[in-house]
């Protein structure tokens, strides 16, 4: 149970004098991860290879899904440590500049950034304000807001010369690389009108959610429904006897009136809304039907991976379908599916290097033949003896001579008075 640090790595406050790769690998030893909820290794992330050049470097403080204030209370309280980190990554991805995007519904978030980033005294760094307009704080919708750029579908924003980062991830590199220290702990909101204390905590990775509820002033009255994440891309849990994990930004517990119970489901009346409420231009209803028949080859075809599941569709629905679980769904059996297929290639490709095999050795086994049998056969033409009659003949005289003894042996025997 004590709680004790271990040998730990020299800090490297003069990262700049050093290779990318160094600091790389030191973020990689500090298990850091997008700490916006997706949890991607940062490492792999800001490593984006010589044929992709970065220009912009893309900070995301949107955070606009309702209840969620964990960033917005670590951008006014430590946002040196963030600019710090911003310095960081744009040695690491040789960036040209960075956009750091907060809603405008956060001004002292806003205000202190910039005074952040005006002391730092970098130049290439643009604090950007943008509207509080869900989903805002999506990878893809930001960063067509502050480049422009259109992430190309199932493509990544590397492709378009743009790397997007959490700004509590920025936090943490400052931490990995100034001061060696792992990332061990991150900010998580509790709130809801079932939370005694609605507020922020620091929390170690692997603390039972219940005892963080317990710090958070316990459950009230009025608490009905614990979710994992906002009340639109959240999960429901069915108790609190889980680990708060890298990818926990947010505990909400409900009351009865902030998240009811859906209705039935009812038939989908093909109403259109859900396409024109989504942010990444699907079309849900078709998406759904496919999803609902299992023909996960269409799901694909209308580009289900594209979907980002921020729940915009099922919260217009007027017949209370849950779309998202249907997406959900289709992703999952797809990646099933697509495991399988895996398995049975490389299954395949098994038998075949093992059939390729056998059949080599057996030609080898057969030329060999051949090349004796020819030896044999020039070696005959060319006057010489068979060794193999030869043998046969040798092996020939010694049993005759042998009989010849003995009869010879046998004759002397009977000649003896």
């Amino acid at each position: 149970g004590n709680d004790e640090w271990g040998e730990l790595p020299e800090p490297l406050p003069y990262f700049d004098d050093l290779d990318p790769s160094l600091l790389r690998e030191r973020i990689r030893w500090a298990g850091i991860v997008g700490l916006g909820g997706a949890a991607f290794p940062t490492s792999v992330k800001v490593n984006h290879g010589p044929d992709r050049p970065i220009q912009t470097l893309v900070v995301n403080g949107a955070e606009c899904e309702p209840y969620i204030t964990c960033d917005d209370l670590l951008m006014r309280n430590q946002a040196d440590r963030i600019v710090e980190g911003i310095k960081i990554l744009l040695y690491v991805v040789d960036a040209e500049e960075c956009l750091i995007g907060i809603e405008d519904n956060k001004p002292e978030a806003i205000a202190a950034m910039r005074q952040a980033v005006a002391e730092s005294g970098l130049e290439n760094v643009q604090v950007v304000q943008v509207p509080t307009r869900y989903p805002m704080g999506g990878e893809k919708q930001l960063i067509r807001v502050l480049t422009g750029k259109e992430v190309p579908s199932h493509g990544i924003p590397s492709e378009v010369g743009v790397i997007c980062v959490n700004v509590a991830t920025t936090a943490a590199v400052t931490d990995a690389i100034m001061a060696a220290r792992p990332l061990l702990s991150r900010l998580v909101t509790v709130t809801g009108a079932g939370a005694g204390e609605p507020g922020n905590l620091e929390v170690a990775f692997g603390t039972p959610m219940s005892r963080v509820i317990e710090h958070a002033g316990g459950y009230s009255d009025k608490a009905y429904k614990l979710i994992l994440g906002g009340p639109m891309m959240g999960f429901t849990l069915g108790n609190d006897d889980l680990p708060i994990t890298k990818g926990t930004n947010c505990l909400l517990i409900a009351s009865r009136e902030e998240a009811p119970d859906p209705d039935k489901a009812l038939p989908c009346i093909r109403c259109g809304k859900c396409v024109d409420a989504c942010p990444a231009q699907l079309l849900p209803q078709q998406l759904y039907w496919y999803a609902r028949s299992k023909d996960f080859d269409k799901t694909q075809e209308y580009n289900l991976f594209d979907c980002i599941e921020c729940g915009c569709c099922s919260w217009v629905c007027p017949s209370h379908i849950p779309l998202v679980q249907y997406y959900r769904f289709a992703k999952t059996e797809t990646w099933a599916m697509e495991k399988e297929k895996q398995q049975a290639e490389e299954a395949r490709r098994r038998h075949e290097a093992k059939v390729e095999r056998l059949e080599r050795l057996d030609r080898e086994r057969k030329a060999r033949l051949r090349q004796k049998k020819d030896a044999l056969e020039k070696k005959t033409a060319a006057g010489g003896a068979d060794p193999k009659k030869a043998a046969v003949d040798a092996a020939m005289k010694r049993v005759a001579a042998k009989k010849a003894r003995q009869a010879q042996e046998k004759n002397n025997t009977e000649e003896r008075p």
